[in-house]
């Protein structure tokens, strides 16, 4: 009998080992050498397959997963709103059947004999210059230029080193647009020496102003130069030729550098491994604080510590900002507590994957307590990386913000909490791909649901969610028409008012494919 007893124990012992599941996830020590670079999907049917293959695992998703050592219950207050049923949380709007149309017309030819070279000074960080260099290609067909390979911005903010090669993929650059315009990578050594025009081209222009006033110049120049290159080029009425062009260098010409892209697969297979992911614009960073003069829910010290840096940098040209009223405006960043209760409110529960696709947050935890608490699953590229597989790009902000870039275009979700070039560059490279999910807060709105709630005239939980969920029913990336310029407005405000071309890219790059039941073909509508 007590033989008996002893191997039962053991039994049971050993049983009780071997149901323990243990998940280990080993990340390699450095980035591994990939045969080809990562490129991101690049029509439609391939977002939409990707996405298929997250939907059938909506069920093992739908339990907390969380990292072991951050284990943490779901809050109170989210149980009342998890109603939303997983599917519903995650699945993309209809893109209408939508696809990408960016070849060249019957007409268009190869570039012809060049007039001289262009050389281009970007400006501003990694997404503001990513559109300048679409326009200045567009502009260097427009002028029959030999475009050299655009230097980017070593004096912004960031006080970035990087060159373009160390960003993108510059043989592929040049030879992917071959048949657009003629690229090299440096000014030839006779034309070193020789007088420059060097030039502000005029912000938003269109063909006239191009083929005219700024072609003449070839007559005393052989090289141009382009002093600044964002929003040089109009958003609307350019030939249909041109503004495919800026599509084919945007989104199949501009990729990033080998060890970019490689560094970005990686972190986008790691946050896939813990299920469908939020990827979380959260541009509560100390330069955008400061440029905006956003300070609700800082303290007088820190409110003093951005205004001293808003005052000391001479391009900022506004310095006396009311910061209450840029909140009552929807001119402020969500802060990182305002976030969490707006995706409590969407219905996404606490274990939610969610990338943080941001520099350095203001105030760290000081600030990120609240977004913390609800959402545990908080991932990042410091996070998800070791020490040793950011060195080489942790110095450079556009090279870090490179990889936001590329997990935020792959995400199932991206929200973003200011409508900055980060934001409005991965909402127009999403519709590009098929109008995948992208939840666009309506800050103004929302401030004052918040403020209600912050007074006790609103509860947080049934009652807020259904009024933000109404509020972001039409505002989740669905095709639509880009907005053209206020009405009422005039002058350079009336294109400054205009939706930018590279936040949506529909009716120009995209067409609808509209079959005929009667023949069994398809035909592209714009």
């Amino acid at each position: 009998m007590r033989k008996m007893i002893t191997c039962a124990i053991c039994a049971f012992a050993m049983v009780a080992v071997l149901s323990v599941h243990v998940h280990v996830q080993v990340f390699p020590s450095r980035v591994p050498v990939l045969p080809d670079p990562y490129k991101l999907p690049t029509t439609t049917t391939q977002v939409r397959r990707l996405l298929k293959g997250m939907t059938e695992q909506q069920q093992s998703w739908s339990r907390e997963v969380v990292p072991p050592h951050s284990k943490a219950p779901i809050a109170p207050h989210q149980e009342s709103v998890n109603a939303v049923p997983a599917l519903k949380l995650w699945k993309p709007p209809s893109n209408r059947d939508y696809s990408p149309c960016v070849d060249p017309s019957s007409n268009y030819t190869a570039p012809g004999e060049s007039s001289g070279y262009l050389l281009v000074h970007t400006n501003g960080g990694l997404n503001q210059m990513r559109a300048g260099i679409c326009d200045m290609v567009a502009v260097a067909r427009i002028i029959n230029a030999t475009l050299v390979v655009p230097e980017l911005d070593k004096n912004s903010f960031w006080q970035d080193t990087s060159i373009f090669s160390d960003v993108f993929d510059e043989d592929y650059f040049i030879s992917s647009l071959a048949s657009d315009v003629k690229i090299v990578r440096k000014l030839p050594k006779d034309m070193s020496g020789v007088t420059k025009a060097v030039k502000h081209f005029r912000s938003w222009s269109g063909m006239d102003y191009y083929k005219e006033e700024i072609s003449s110049l070839w007559e005393d120049y052989k090289v141009i130069r382009a002093a600044k290159s964002d929003s040089r080029l109009a958003n609307n009425n350019l030939p249909p030729d041109i503004q495919k062009l800026r599509c084919r260098a945007c989104y199949e010409a501009l990729r990033f550098s080998p060890q970019i892209e490689a560094m970005g697969k990686l972190l986008v297979d790691r946050m896939r491994a813990y299920g469908p992911y939020i990827a979380l614009h959260l541009r509560y960073e100390k330069d955008m604080l400061a440029f905006s003069g956003c300070t609700h829910g800082l303290s007088v010290a820190e409110a003093d510590e951005l205004k001293k840096i808003r005052d000391d940098t001479s391009y900022w040209k506004i310095k006396d900002i009311d910061s209450e009223e840029q909140r009552s405006k929807g001119y402020c960043p969500l802060t990182p507590t305002e976030v969490a209760m707006f995706l409590t409110a969407l219905g996404y529960p606490s274990n939610t994957p969610i990338y943080i696709a941001a520099g350095e947050i203001y105030g760290g935890d000081a600030h990120m307590g609240e977004l913390l608490t609800r959402y545990p699953l908080l991932m990042s590229k410091e996070k998800l990386a070791s020490v040793e597989e950011l060195e080489p790009f942790l110095k450079h902000a556009s090279q870090m913000a490179a990889l936001d870039y590329i997990v935020s275009v792959a995400s199932a979700v991206f929200i973003p909490t200011y409508s900055g070039n980060m934001a409005r560059a991965v909402e127009g490279h999403r519709r590009y791909l098929g109008h995948q999910k992208t939840v666009t807060p309506d800050r103004k709105l929302l401030v004052r649901l918040f403020d209600k709630v912050e007074r006790g005239k609103l509860r947080e939980g049934r009652p807020l969610a259904t009024r933000v969920i109404e509020l972001h029913k039409k505002r989740q990336g669905s095709p639509r028409k880009r907005k053209g310029p206020i009405s009422g407005t005039k002058g350079m405000d009336r294109f400054r008012s205009e939706e930018s071309f590279y936040v949506n890219p529909l009716p120009d790059c995209l067409c609808q494919r509209q079959s005929s039941l009667s023949t069994g073909t398809s035909s592209a509508i714009r």
